[in-house]
């Protein structure tokens, strides 16, 4: 470890772990019944887990045993009371451990150091790229996403809690935090109802408002600072997306009511946080010739914003032409005196316009091809166009589709459909084109897909001329990202879409599904074919000149695309396109990476500077080889083969749904979306990642994240090529990135908890196929990397797993001995009524387990 590393470690003892242990009698003033008791027998409860489970014990032997040494808990209630307590105390130290992280963030991380703006200021001036730099900056942007995903355990309440909470924490304000605790003993953490589309829109607005709109402006800020004269405000680095009510896929209850509401409510929010603003720069700008431009602008913006029948026509060019003539009156009649709160702002209209962030239409192909069917049966398409081969087909589309008017298919989500691709030039017209020009399809696996939902517009009412949408398919299983060059050449060669691109600005956007991706085919499988995926469909769009945007449908886990994602773009060489990063944030993400305006700034910068020194820096020798490629292909076929084992073995699906929480996912209640599509009995086909991948998570067994890497790596030993990819790892950011990824979804296992599965008849030898490719993955990892341990590289963070494992050790015991419970229950012929309240445990101690870990859903 360097001497900066120690530097850090130390910082990590002194301001988290330390700090916690301080804090941490705090809750013994919580306001639980006899919560002096519960926080002893909690720490003793917690001390004997960790002494049980190293002897070998269940987590069911582990709670009887518990409850026949103390006195009091004779009967199953009494010992039912205590271990919701336990959650209950367990959840808030979660929170007590959050905050305490988001205190430090600052002191724990190098604000200046690596894969940061400051760094991209001494590169640019150490190799003389002023110019390339420039030249990058007129396309280039990142772009993150907000999703609504149910992956976000924390309700509003506790997440706003928890930063005021980290505030009192930096202030060392004892007195403040004790008072937090307390409002976090009566604050519940479970909600009884689902959030409705809408519901979730607002929560992340809240982000937006209070995160984004300052850390977007200070990137813009700095970069201005470091290179006055290549800074282009009119291409913002930093824009955001959205997509709660505008994401359809699966779920029913989006519709365009919800979607016209969710732009109302961004362009709100917009205009307040610009209404803000301008109300504390009139406290600056009180010089002649300024203040009254300032106070009939903000009269405006107060009546859009808070007299909705007095809103009156304000357009982004309006606030820009305002904003310049004050710039133009401060430089010159008051010697720029507050100039940089003026740009500030300016950068912030450049950036978020009227619309904040851009909502995403989403929709999965299948209901498009239910679209069509109805269609033929209303003689709307041509009889027999179901029985039409594709090209086919694509020929009468793009010959004959044209509006039709006054139809219903008595079906609401048909119905919506039509209607959304209608509403989204409404959004266009109040809050600008780049508000909603964004149609995404689900599944698509070919051609049709894409020219169907093309066809689609312009019977909903678009003209050709002016079809102001980008139709982004959305690729995913193993297969189809095989053929994804293939799909994209076949639309690049049909005349009409192309003639659509051209309008477009000959600009193509690929969104690809991580997720999906590692699910259908694990872990190095699911990272390859995309890594292979975007090569092709770049090289495929330069031979048509067309720009290609790579839109990544990315989640928390190192299993959806999450872990150190900035390291992947960084390490993507020379034949990926790179003119933006786009990537989906999701529920837990949100909050842990971006939840204060410090840590949002600081990964945002990780994205700007991955994307600009990969192509500004990157030298040409660490775009991986044909010899590489090939290397890394044969491994990820060989896990894909042992993934596929493990996911065709008959028991796969019945150990998800009685040894996981899988079936109680649903019941935690934080998102409007249904854990599966379709319904009836849950197959691997229906199971969303999301609930797929949290499962495993709460299991401690991450199999999407490790499964098979171990087997591969043990073959390209016994092939003699371990020694390459050793080399791999040291000269490959990439590879380095997918291998340390994995490390951390090892880091986070505990086969320990599951071990009594061993001598099970049911499961014995499923669970021992897991516990061997985890061994094997270990063992090969270390091997490969030359380490003492898992995370050697990033001792800080795997500090901060060591400790939050350990916090929710006894959730991990309690949910796994309510698991147990429930499968004698049902094994039995007698009907009892505890069932239900060992469901309420499995799916309490859900949240502990998912908060703890930040990135496991």
């Amino acid at each position: 470890m360097s001497t900066s590393d120690n530097f850090y470690v130390d910082r990590f003892r002194n301001f988290v772990a330390l700090k916690f242990q301080l804090y941490n009698s705090l809750f013994m003033s919580l306001p639980f019944q006899k919560i002096e008791k519960t926080g002893i027998l909690l720490s003793l409860f917690q001390n004997y887990c960790e002494e049980e489970f190293a002897k070998g014990s269940s987590p069911v032997r582990i709670i009887e045993e518990f409850f026949k040494q103390r006195e009091g808990f004779d009967s199953i209630q009494l010992q039912n009371d205590l271990l919701f307590r336990f959650v209950q105390y367990t959840e808030r130290q979660v929170v007590l451990f959050d905050a305490l992280e988001d205190a430090a963030f600052s002191k724990v991380n190098d604000m200046a150091g690596k894969g940061t703006l400051k760094q991209l200021e001494m590169q640019v001036a150490q190799n003389k790229s002023e110019h390339a730099l420039g030249e990058k900056l007129k396309s280039f942007a990142v772009q993150p996403v907000l999703t609504a995903h149910p992956t976000q355990f924390y309700p509003e309440e506790v997440l706003g809690i928890i930063r005021d909470l980290s505030k009192a924490l930096q202030h060392n304000d004892t007195v403040l935090v004790n008072t937090y605790l307390q409002q976090l003993g009566k604050t519940p953490f479970f909600k009884q109802e689902k959030p409705s589309p809408y519901d979730e829109a607002v929560r992340l607005v809240w982000f937006l408002e209070n995160v984004f709109y300052d850390a977007c402006a200070n990137i813009m800020v700095s970069l201005k600072r470091s290179f006055p004269d290549i800074v282009n405000v009119y291409n913002p680095v930093v824009r955001m997306g959205f997509w709660p009510g505008g994401d359809r896929d699966g779920n029913p209850f989006v519709n365009s009511d919800a979607t016209w509401k969710v732009a109302l409510a961004l362009r709100g929010g917009i205009l307040k946080c610009y209404y803000l603003q301008l109300r504390r720069l009139r406290r600056r700008l009180t010089f002649k010739g300024v203040e009254e431009l300032l106070v009939a602008l903000e009269s405006k913006l107060y009546e859009n914003v808070f007299i909705p029948d007095r809103q009156t026509s304000i357009s982004k060019e309006e606030l820009l032409d305002t904003m310049y003539q004050v710039r133009k009156i401060v430089v010159e009649r008051h010697d720029g005196l507050f100039l940089h709160l003026v740009d500030n702002l300016i950068f912030k209209i450049h950036i978020f316009g009227l619309y904040f962030a851009v909502l995403d239409i989403r929709q999965d192909s299948s209901i498009h091809k239910k679209l069509f069917t109805e269609l033929e049966r209303l003689s709307l398409v041509p009889s027999g166009y179901g029985e039409m081969g594709e090209e086919e087909k694509i020929s009468w589309l793009t010959a004959n589709a044209k509006e039709v008017n006054g139809i219903s298919f008595g079906e609401a989500t048909l119905d919506d459909t039509m209607a959304s691709m209608r509403m989204m030039k409404n959004v266009q017209m109040m809050n600008g084109e780049v508000g909603c020009n964004r149609y995404i399809i689900s599944h698509a696996t070919s051609p049709l897909d894409i020219m169907q939902v093309y066809a689609l517009f312009l019977m909903s009412g678009w003209q050709r001329e002016t079809l102001a949408v980008d139709i982004v398919p959305l690729i995913e299983t193993i297969e189809d990202l095989k053929q994804a060059g293939a799909i994209m050449e076949a639309l690049y060669r049909n005349g009409t879409y192309r003639k659509h691109l051209e309008q477009r600005g000959n600009t193509q956007v690929v969104m690809l599904g991580f997720s999906d991706g590692s699910k259908d085919g694990g872990y190095l499988m699911g990272n390859w074919s995309i890594y292979k995926a975007k090569e092709t469909l770049s090289a495929v769009s330069k031979q048509f000149g067309i720009s290609v945007i790579f839109f990544d449908g990315r989640g928390g886990p190192p299993a959806r695309g999450g872990g150190k994602t900035h390291r992947f773009y960084a390490g993507q060489g020379k034949n990926i396109a790179c003119r933006e990063i786009q990537l989906t944030v999701q529920g837990q993400t949100i909050s842990s990476n971006f939840g204060t305006v410090e840590s949002a700034q600081y990964n945002l910068e990780q994205l700007v500077h991955a994307g600009i020194a990969n192509e500004l820096f990157t030298e040409k020798e660490s775009t991986l080889s044909a010899d590489d490629e090939q290397l890394l292909q044969e491994i990820a076929d060989n896990s894909f083969i042992a993934y596929s084992r493990l996911k065709a073995h008959p028991r796969f699906m019945d150990y998800l749904l009685e040894i996981s929480p899988l079936r109680f996912y649903s019941d935690t209640n934080i998102g409007s979306r249904p854990t599966k599509r379709g319904s009836g009995k849950m197959t691997m086909d229906d199971l969303r990642a999301i609930p797929f991948v949290a499962s495993w998570s709460q299991l401690k067994q991450n199999v999407t994240g490790f499964y098979g890497v171990g087997t591969a790596l043990q073959k390209a030993e016994a092939a003699g090529q371990l020694g390459r990819l050793q080399d791999l790892y040291k000269s490959s950011l990439f590879f380095r990135a997918l291998i340390d990824n994995c490390e951390m979804a090892l880091q986070k296992c505990f086969l320990t908890l599951t071990a009594h599965l061993r001598d099970s008849e049911r499961f014995g030898a499923f669970w021992q196929m897991i516990a061997d490719e985890y061994e094997l993955t270990v063992q090969y990892i270390l091997k490969l990397t030359g380490h003492q341990h898992l995370m050697e590289a990033y001792e800080v963070e795997r500090m901060s797993v060591t400790m939050r494992e350990k916090i929710i050790l006894p959730l991990l015991t309690i949910q796994q001995y309510a698991m147990a419970r429930i499968r004698e229950i049902e094994s039995s012929t007698l009907s009892d009524v505890s069932e239900g309240v060992y469901g309420k445990l499995v799916t309490r101690c859900s949240f502990g387990i998912i908060n703890a870990a930040r990135n496991s859903a």
